[in-house]
């Protein structure tokens, strides 16, 4: 039997309850079809740091490094400061395992309504976000005498930047600053993935999401990057660029218009969301973090700690990323069978069956259990 070690990071909020019913979902998958998870687990997020003061030790993440791939709940509590949790452990564990690829897939469930009307046909859209670079490499600052500096020491598998930003006003004002960085290497290897992608899905084009016009050294620089990447190795594929705001506008008018979206960092993790809605909630939306080292799979939704112990939670996002999880160690025929026994479930439910979060009555473990009954 083969088996793979996962590391699984329950986190906070709702986390461990989706996390529980997805690990039993996995779990029976895999009796059927002769492999088996050893699940490693991990006790990090805002609970345990409020009680220890340690956010994520070194020595942890060496552990990780040797599993085949990791289950992530939800990381966020309104005890703790906005960002000390999200940098911690979500950025850490992107930036020290080489992350590069943020996918979150977007499509329509039977019974889930959707905000805007799809005239009768299915939402099948995918976000490919590059996951390591543009503003989300934590170099800034705010200042309230008119001069900053920023030192630079970045470490990425990719390259090392080093150097200091300095500015000054004046008059003196406070103000704040932020610094974002695409490479060729970085939005190479994200082109790359993306064409790959739309290849496997039967695609004929990429559209990068892009803001050329008003950012032209930054996205103007992805943009031609992604282009050359695609003319010179994808002929077989179109490129095509859409700013993100006119983007937006089209999703909300034609949500099944886009299938794969090439999206910088910041871009990405705003239209990723947009998507989910668009496709019926959070609740659908399922995320891998991959690169070539340790991947990473969590649903978007976050961790809703107004729900947390009540039964409200919606497992589905959960259990669709923990599908993820399957395809990218190779379990093809396990991920197939997880998503059709999902979408078979919603398909088959009673709208009391369905999760609280599509209208229905049913806790987080009883459409856990239900969703079981079609592996």
């Amino acid at each position: 039997m083969k088996k793979y070690n996962i590391a699984v990071l329950p986190g906070d909020g709702i986390g461990p309850e989706i996390i529980n019913e997805t690990r039993k979902i996995l779990d029976k998958t895999g009796e059927g079809l002769g492999f088996k998870l050893d699940w490693n687990e991990y006790p990090y997020g805002a609970a345990h740091y409020l009680k220890t003061g340690e956010i994520m030790p070194e020595s942890a993440m060496n552990e990780m490094e040797k599993c085949d791939a990791m289950l992530l709940g939800a990381i966020g509590d309104p005890r703790v400061k906005p960002g000390i949790m999200e940098q911690g452990i979500l950025l850490a564990l992107r930036f020290r395992f080489d992350q590069y690829v943020n996918l979150r897939p977007a499509f329509s469930l039977p019974k889930v309504k959707t905000p805007v009307d799809l005239k009768g046909t299915r939402m099948d859209s995918v976000v490919v976000r590059e996951n390591t670079e543009d503003l989300y490499m934590c170099i800034g600052g705010t200042t309230d005498t008119g001069e900053l500096e920023l030192p630079i020491n970045i470490t990425r598998k990719l390259y090392e930047l080093k150097g200091s930003l300095k500015l000054k006003t004046d008059p003196r004002c406070s103000f704040a600053a932020q610094a974002a960085i695409n490479s060729k290497p970085g939005v190479e290897r994200i082109t790359r993935y993306a064409s790959e992608l739309a290849k496997k899905r039967g695609e004929n084009t990429v559209t990068v999401v892009s803001k050329s016009n008003a950012v032209s050294a930054l996205y103007g620089f992805f943009e031609e990057i992604a282009k050359k990447v695609i003319a010179d190795e994808y002929p077989e594929l179109k490129f095509a660029v859409v700013n993100v705001d006119a983007l937006c506008y089209h999703l909300v008018r034609n949500p099944t218009s886009y299938g794969v979206l090439l999206c910088p960092n910041l871009f990405g993790d705003i239209i990723s969301d947009l998507q989910a809605a668009l496709a019926g909630g959070l609740g659908t939306a399922a995320g891998g973090n991959i690169g070539e080292g340790l991947s990473m799979f969590e649903p978007v939704h976050g961790s809703a700690p107004d729900i947390a112990g009540t039964g409200r939670s919606n497992p589905i996002a959960a259990i669709l990323s923990g599908a993820m999880m399957l395809d990218h160690l190779g379990e093809e025929e396990g991920a197939r069978k997880i998503n059709k026994a999902v979408s078979d479930f919603m398909e088959n439910a009673t709208n009391n069956e369905l999760p609280f979060e599509f209208a229905g009555e049913s806790t987080c473990e009883q459409v856990g259990k239900n969703i079981s009954k079609y592996i």
